[in-house]
């Protein structure tokens, strides 16, 4: 059969352009992969003298914890767009070795610290509790010593000599099974240096049992010597804070405090990040260089609000401009807190992948960091996928981020224009028109009772250029904002409906509840979610947003500017929508408040998924403002 090869161009433009409109730059299949054997772990880059990256990640041929696992380091010359041939830095074959992280001192050596299985112990006793028969555990990539090797070629090559880092015994060593002469511990968070030392974070184990880790506490490692020194056999350390006990959960926490974040406030100060099985992420402050820390404190948001976050890496960097950024996943609370299996159900729903931007501010005691509310950065469009252990890159004004599912390592380019929206609303919030479909009351004007619907955007299509004509995700989405005053929170009244009679189409009503939530409809499926109970008054003006997005396939609400996180409700406060959802098309006219107790006081209606910062920006709060009390 012959072929058209004008049409056969034709059709491969058509495709590509298509298939760059559907893309979302926050999926993570977008990203640029990075080479592994195919476990893949904490792709960490630091960028050497000669400008490119060096990235070090732990991989192997099996799964997490897998015999032959070992350390790799590979460097980028295009920002992260190619790689070259992974250099190891072990023997094959030999112990495990694992998590490394990476350091480049002033001399531009740079330095690589990794958990080493040295002595190749090949199990060790389960910690099963009281009361239970004993157990052995063959996973043995967490225990051994901490060790540094080091490059003086950009990581083209490591030194040959393997040099263990003294590590203080506490008393979370004493109470492992070995009394402390084998050591379980590992680490996640990258070196810094300050006030002329370097500080490598380190996180001790008192356990193996349900959960992997059953205790664990941090703490930091000291070196002057490393900055400037050539033989680290000669490197002085010392382990941080005094006592003996590392940074552990706020009062009345649970026993897993591990993977400490660090960054150095402008006054000097140091601030970690660190997960709990408790259903928030923890952080505390120290003032004088490490040797002591403020009793534990779990992350707020300036509201008051507890963040929400799983036992999952929870990650603080601090950017050139002296601005921060914090990447968590949006969920947890009580609900995982308090579940009979917290120790492992608190592994799950890493995706999507939120960041809020912080600011420094005055407190009494020194510099304190003040969070934004969250936006989504990361996400993949199977919710199992665990999306993890991230690097901030930010190299000529540009930022980047890297992560891995432990199967595929990526570095993704982050919107600019993201964080900015992140870093305004702590500074001055700016709302948007772009996108604007519908808006009321017009300058002057009042309220209608019904106006012509706004054709809102497909979410999903049909492909014609595929060969069997299947779908082609758009990734589109739309967002309704609403002010408005009730009388009374009855279920069932209609505050906005564009819906046909077979149902087609979407609308606001109330619920048994008392709160409102979003009903989504194409002929075909159903889907909705609600805003956080609690949040709505009677006599009140309130301003509502919700937000289809059809990147990650979730519904957010922000209710008087607070982005709904389920409070003691619900563990989730966005939900997912169908993902065959195709569009929410229904009647020709749109009503607005057809069966409300009360009345509508502002509407607008973008055919597109507005960002957090924007919502709270939005001139439809100014709108709610501007009408007076009855």
């Amino acid at each position: 059969m012959r072929t058209n090869p004008e049409k056969l161009k034709l059709a491969v433009a058509l495709a590509a352009l298509l298939l760059v409109a559907a893309q979302d730059p926050r999926d993570i299949r977008t990203g640029w992969e990075i080479p592994t054997l195919s476990y893949a772990d904490q792709p960490y880059v630091v960028l050497t003298d000669d400008g490119a990256w060096l990235c070090a990640l732990t991989t192997g041929t099996g799964h997490e914890g897998a015999p032959g696992q070992n350390v790799a380091t590979m460097r980028s010359t295009d920002r992260g767009r190619t790689w070259s041939a992974p250099v190891f830095v072990e023997p094959a074959g030999g112990p495990e070795s694992s998590y490394a992280v990476l350091l480049k001192v002033p001399t531009g050596r740079i330095y690589i610290f990794y958990n080493h299985n040295t002595d190749n112990v090949r199990e060790i006793p389960l910690d099963r509790g009281p009361g239970l028969p004993p157990g052995i555990c063959r996973r043995v990539d967490s225990l051994g010593y901490f060790v540094l090797k080091y490059s003086d070629d950009g990581g083209r090559s490591w030194s040959d000599q393997r040099y263990p880092i003294p590590v203080r015994e506490m008393d979370i060593d004493r109470q492992n099974p070995f009394q402390g002469r084998i050591r379980y511990f590992w680490n996640v968070g990258k070196p810094f240096v300050h006030d002329g030392a370097a500080f490598v974070s380190l996180h001790k184990v008192g356990g193996i049992g349900e959960g992997f880790f059953t205790r664990s506490e941090g703490v930091l490692l000291k070196c002057r010597d490393i900055l400037s020194g050539t033989d680290p056999a000669q490197f002085a350390w010392e382990t941080l804070p005094d006592g003996d006990f590392g940074l552990r959960t706020p009062p009345g926490g649970g026993p897993i405090a591990e993977e400490q974040s660090y960054v150095v406030l402008s006054d000097g100060s140091f601030y970690s990040v660190y997960r709990t099985i408790d259903g928030y992420p923890a952080c505390a402050y120290s003032r004088d260089g490490g040797h002591s820390w403020s009793t534990p404190q779990y992350v707020t948001l300036p509201d008051g609000r507890p963040l929400k976050h799983p036992r999952a890496a929870n990650f603080v960097w601090k950017c050139s401009n002296g601005k921060y950024l914090y990447w968590f996943h949006n969920h947890g609370g009580r609900f995982i807190g308090e579940h009979p299996q917290r120790r492992t159900i608190a592994y799950e729903d890493r995706n999507p992948v939120w960041l809020c931007g912080g600011v420094e501010a005055d407190s009494p005691e020194g510099k304190v960091i003040r969070w934004s509310q969250p936006e989504i950065v990361l996400y993949d469009d199977d919710p199992f996928v665990r999306i993890s252990y991230p690097d901030l890159i930010e190299d000529a004004g540009e930022f980047f981020l890297t992560e891995t599912q432990k199967d595929i390592a990526r570095v993704h380019p982050i919107q600019r224009d993201l964080l900015d929206g992140l870093w305004s609303q702590l500074t001055g919030p700016r709302g948007t028109a772009e996108g604007l479909l519908v808006s009321f009351p017009t300058p002057g004007g009042t309220m209608p009772a019904t106006c012509p619907a706004p054709t809102l955007p497909a979410l999903l299509a049909r492909d014609q250029t595929r060969a069997d004509y299947g779908t082609r995700d758009l990734r589109s989405g739309f967002t309704v904002e609403l002010a408005f005053r009730l009388t009374a929170l009855s279920a069932g009244q209609v505050l906005l409906d564009n819906r046909t009679e077979d149902g087609r189409g979407f609308c606001l009503q109330t619920t048994p509840r008392g709160t409102i939530e979003i009903v989504l409809h194409d002929g075909r499926c159903d889907s909705r979610w609600d805003c956080d109970p609690g949040l709505l008054e009677v006599n009140r003006r309130h301003r509502l947003t919700a937000i289809v997005d059809g990147g990650p396939k979730v519904i957010l609400f922000v209710v008087d500017g607070r982005l709904c996180d389920g409070g003691q409700a619900r563990q989730f406060g966005w939900g997912r929508f169908n993902p065959h959802f195709r569009g929410a098309a229904g009647d020709v006219t749109l009503r607005i408040g057809p069966s409300v107790q009360g009345e509508i006081l502002a509407l607008r209606v973008f055919g597109r998924a507005l960002r957090v910062s924007e919502v709270i920006g939005s001139k439809c709060r100014a709108a709610c403002r501007s009408v007076r009390d009855g």
